[in-house]
């Protein structure tokens, strides 16, 4: 099988290019191009022909196209369907703020962890993506915006913690400054509770800021909307967060979305406080996504506004999140959905 030059690390592409009697600095040349975006060995301009065509006989660059663009006249914010080389399809969403541009990117095709709220896990897990493939979701939108991506957030399609060695690959190539050089301290990455991979995450030692998506305060009502806490109930992933945060000295986001009628109440609230009072945490309130499939409708605005005058009673910092590109469906996991029942009609 031929190596994936874009799935390389810089040390990763070192070792290649000298074990197929290369010089060392060819790395660096090929390592330049490969963040600014090629999609084939045969742009590499300074590499010598001979060279390009031995790399085209072991090698290749992955692509990622992009499918479709919509971009919200309400915020101009950009969300992307993009094609694979393997014909499967994710989806990130560029949202422009006043500190940059951050991009949401996918970590998976699908998501198995079905929580009942999430376009993304109807249908499940086809595969995780590869590092290069993560890589590829912002080179090609920065190449299509002509602006720089300053802030990456993989909480997209699929779970990260679950694809754990390729997104810790794709974290540290897209730090490298040969590179994209984006601060670690600019990417978040989420995770709904996968508490062996949390702990292990902090000892890598990579100044991220980790999320963590607990929506909800209690075991009864986590189980019923997110099966993994069945595996790991609340009180493991709490244990988690206080490990994190110890281990790895850095402040820790909440997610909860906000499911009315499920988990609105101001006595969820109380609890929800009971468990992060006087810690290094920071929740953020989310006006759940209507999805046809669950039935699910978000929170009045004045639950939404009373839940977060009751953490704030309790001194835990809180925000409610505020919904960009809503006039494009902006969530995750509908585009692809849509994508693929068309083309199953479009075969019948």
């Amino acid at each position: 099988m031929k190596t994936d030059l874009k799935n390389l690390s810089y040390d990763e592409l070192k070792s290649f290019m000298k074990d197929i009697g290369e010089s060392a600095y060819r790395a660096d040349q090929i390592f330049s191009w490969l963040t600014k975006g090629v999609t084939s060995i045969d742009e590499m301009r300074n590499l010598s022909q001979s060279l390009k065509q031995k790399l085209a006989e072991i090698a290749y660059v992955s692509s990622v196209q992009i499918e479709e663009k919509f971009v919200s006249k309400i915020d101009g914010t950009v969300k992307y369907l993009m094609k694979l080389g393997d014909g499967e399809y994710v989806e990130c969403v560029i949202m422009f703020y006043k500190h940059g541009i951050s991009m949401c990117i996918s970590s998976q095709i699908g998501c198995n962890m079905g929580c009942k709220f999430c376009a993304s896990t109807i249908g499940g897990k086809i595969r995780d993506l590869t590092s290069a493939e993560m890589l590829g979701q912002v080179m090609t939108a920065q190449n299509d915006l002509g602006e720089r991506i300053s802030h990456i957030v993989i909480m997209g399609m699929g779970e990260p913690l679950e694809n754990y060695d390729a997104v810790v690959k794709f974290l540290r190539n897209v730090n490298d400054e040969r590179g994209l050089n984006i601060g670690l301290r600019h990417i978040t990455v989420s995770t709904c509770g996968m508490v062996p991979n949390m702990l292990k995450l902090a000892h890598e030692n990579m100044q991220i800021t980790l999320t963590v998506s607990l929506h909800a305060p209690n075991n009864e009502i986590r189980s019923k909307i997110m099966p993994i806490n069945r595996k790991y109930p609340i009180e493991e992933v709490l244990r988690a967060i206080d490990q994190y945060i110890e281990i790895s000295t850095r402040r820790v986001s909440i997610e909860y979305a906000m499911i009315a009628g499920v988990n609105d109440s101001l006595e969820c609230a109380r609890e929800l406080a009971s468990h992060f009072r006087g810690k290094l945490i920071h929740v953020n309130l989310i006006p759940v996504n209507p999805i046809s499939e669950d039935g699910f409708q978000r929170s009045s605005d004045d639950n939404l506004q009373n839940f977060e005058e009751e953490l704030k009673k309790s001194k835990i910092n809180v925000t409610i999140r505020r919904k960009m590109g809503s006039d494009i469906n902006a969530s995750c996991g509908q585009l692809r959905k849509n994508r693929r029942e068309s083309e199953i009609l479009g075969r019948r």
